[in-house]
């Protein structure tokens, strides 16, 4: 007695019974008041923060690409030309790395021009033609691709000394908006290019990634066959709802043959260790003789390493056996658990489909954010030194060569080659210099946000599930409308404390990434004892996160119920919990190999229809079902795993929190209640029967409990 005593002081006392409970309590107050105002506030100033960026930014900086003169092609007056030509792309290869200088635009010391279609075959101007003109070299073959307003009587040499024209044209393509070399382009006969090997790489580069193409075929590919993927994701969903559906059915039968399953890969496991060791024990083949090596396939071929394998499979062999042995009327009751969670789900079905109002909110959130980023990193004004090819010939001396100048406006010196062109973004405005720490705002805004979305939707099915295990007599005292009475409880009264425990996940989430980031940037510096150091705190970091996401899961489920503050009901779902760990941790585990099973049954079976269809391995479905062609038949058979691996993952979602919070009302109900009259189970019949326990409820008691 003395021992549970101190038990129950260590991990507090059981709940005690209270005539008045009913299930989600009705009357109920606002709580983590403080939080809700921190959140409601930073939720203001995330607005705040996108305004600013929509006010100060501009995307068409990363979506379009720029001239010389700093005018967009493909929009305004360049609207029919929408790809930039560099007269010398060798010129940005040498600044610049090549993606840099397509993502970060005109990072270039050379003139660019917008066009309407990249050049198609090689053209290398001739030295010895001193009569052609402009007109001559590209206005009479319909090229545009010489800067806007150079006359066609205007001589070509003059042209390219003014470099007002290319001196070559390279058959490219269109990528990223911008005209790349053809991986077959030559340049052995163009002036003053002899590096071949950067042309080579430019060209293997683009060969390798073919994005125009790629995306072409891709784009094909989803056009011809994304009515046959959203039929494979119907049938997951339909699996989906039919496993969970049928647990009640088979949930007994099909946890006992996945715990054999278990069994018998564990002893086939051992025999197989054992006829290896054998063999290698009679050939005298032992550690001794192969000493010690850093090639580990090597330790296959001695007897010791078999043995050790047998030991470690044989022991986890005994300790399942004996948790079976002992821990069978637990996992009776996890079992019967799941029936009964499957049977809240049949009267509950809109709980099902509750992950897409999740989905939703979580897409909001993270497009949101990405506009707002977006807008953030483009808020500065470009900035345009003068540049010439030539700063000491005749004219160049008086010109404040890197030095600021307006594109739009006509210079007054007599400079060959003199270009106002593009130089960074400005930093010197009041957005600009704070968009380090405005972006920081919004990433904490992104991850507070999100893990607020999943805290409201663990809440509200954690509600609308409790109103079932609560109600004496099912299906007739369950609420109306249970998922949207829960909804709306939980947005009016407790948004401050899903605040709170969505912070706390937030700022762990947080110094993970910024751990993550110092040991990139340090890991070439680092010493094997810091390098030892700093895993040991990514793990404990990692292993904080998992444990409050528990705390968190089980706190919003007593929220849901009680209506406590964070605080409260995180203390209170922990302490009841450790008062009951050998039913958590059999039920856990069950569970999780019944969902994984699920998973892997609703993925597995989807994955191999849409292989055997989009593959063209099913014959006589007749021509209304006949596999699409495709370039990459691999394509909407990842897509078709994917989705229905989302859809599992949400369905399977929903129906663990049902088991978490039938668990938790299960462990409360055997605290509060005894059986008698005046304080029967809540428990299902089955439940009460694995116990051992019934009923005394006298009908007057019965019917108050209605």
């Amino acid at each position: 007695m003395g021992r549970k005593q101190d038990k129950e002081e260590t991990y507090g006392n059981p709940a005690k019974y209270d005539p008045s409970f009913r299930g989600p309590i009705k009357n109920r107050s606002c709580t983590d008041v403080i939080c809700c105002v921190l959140f409601l506030v930073f939720i203001l100033g995330y607005i705040v923060v996108g305004i600013v960026a929509w006010v100060y930014g501009d995307p068409r900086q990363v979506l379009y690409p720029r001239n010389s003169t700093g005018a967009y092609c493909g929009i305004g007056a360049n609207k029919e030309k929408p790809y930039l030509l560099y007269f010398n792309i060798f010129n940005c290869i040498l600044d610049a790395n090549i993606i840099t200088a397509a993502t970060q635009g005109l990072h270039c010391s050379t003139p660019q021009v917008c066009v309407s279609s990249c050049p198609e075959r090689l053209w290398v101007a001739q030295e010895n033609q001193d009569s052609q003109t402009v007109g001559d070299a590209f206005y009479a073959k319909n090229w545009s691709f010489c800067l806007p307003g150079v006359p066609a009587d205007m001589l070509l040499q003059d042209s390219l000394q003014q470099e007002l024209c290319p001196r070559f044209l390279l058959p490219s393509s269109a990528a990223l908006g911008r005209c790349f070399p053809w991986s077959n382009s030559s340049t052995a006969e163009i002036p003053g290019i002899s590096n071949n090997n950067i042309s080579q790489g430019i060209s293997g580069l683009l060969n390798g990634l073919n994005a125009r193409d790629i995306s072409v075929k891709i784009f094909e590919d989803f056009a011809h066959s994304w009515h046959w993927i959203l039929v494979a994701l119907a049938v997951a969903l339909v699996l989906s709802l039919l496993f969970i559906l049928l647990l009640r059915l088979v949930a007994g039968p099909l946890v006992l043959l996945l715990i054999l399953g278990v069994l018998g890969v564990l002893a086939y496991g051992i025999y197989h260790c054992w006829q290896e060791y054998r063999v290698l024990r009679d050939k005298g083949a032992s550690i001794s003789q192969l000493g010690f090596t850093t090639n580990l396939s090597a330790y296959k071929s001695v007897q010791e390493t078999w043995l050790a394998a047998l030991i470690v499979l044989a022991v986890l062999e005994g300790i399942l056996l004996l948790m079976l042995i002992f821990l069978r009327q637990r996992i009776r009751i996890a079992i019967a658990l799941l029936n009964e969670a499957s049977k809240a789900v049949a009267q509950m079905l809109l709980t099902m489909f509750y992950p897409l109002v999740t989905f939703v909110l979580l897409l909001i959130c993270i497009a949101y954010w990405a506009m707002t980023a977006l807008y953030l990193a483009t808020s500065g004004q470009p900035q345009y030194i003068y540049w010439a090819p030539n700063a000491s010939a005749p004219g160049c001396e008086e010109v404040p060569i890197n030095k600021t100048c307006d594109p739009m406006a006509q210079t007054n010196y007599s400079c060959l080659g003199l270009k106002c062109v593009f130089q960074s973004y400005s930093t010197t405005g009041l957005v600009q210099r704070s968009i380090f720490n405005l972006q920081i705002y919004g990433v904490l805004g992104l991850f507070w946000t999100i893990n607020w979305v999943l805290a409201l939707g663990q809440c509200v099915l954690a509600g609308a599930f409790a109103s079932f295990y609560w109600a004496f007599h099912k299906p007739r005292d369950i609420p109306t409308f249970p998922l949207a009475s829960s909804f709306i409880r939980t947005l009016r009264y407790h948004t401050g404390s899903l605040a709170f425990g969505s912070l706390i996940l937030t700022l762990v989430q947080i110094a993970r990434i910024i751990l993550e980031y110092i040991d990139h940037k340090l890991r070439g510096a680092q010493n094997p004892v810091a390098r030892c150091i700093m895993c040991c705190f990514k793990c404990c970091l990692w292993c904080l996160e998992k444990f409050i996401k528990f705390l968190n899961r089980n706190a919003y489920i007593m929220i849901a119920i009680y209506g406590k503050n964070f605080c409260v009901s995180a203390k209170n779902a922990f302490l009841l919990l450790m008062r009951n760990v050998l039913r958590v941790v059999v039920l856990d585990k069950v569970t999780d190999l019944l969902l994984f099973f699920g998973k892997l049954l609703v993925v597995g079976g989807v994955g191999v229809l849409s292989f055997f269809f989009f593959s063209g391995r099913i014959h006589g479905l007749g021509s209304n079902f006949e596999n699409p062609k495709l370039n990459y038949y691999w394509l909407p058979i990842m897509t078709s795993i994917v989705g229905a691996y989302v859809i599992a993952s949400g369905f399977f979602g929903v129906f663990g929190m049902c088991v978490d919070t039938l668990f938790l009302c299960f462990l409360e109900d055997l605290e509060r209640n005894d059986g008698s009259q005046d304080r029967p189970y809540y428990m299902s019949k089955s439940l009460m029967k694995i116990l051992g326990k019934k009923n005394k409820a006298s009908p007057e008691a019965k019917k108050r409990k209605k």
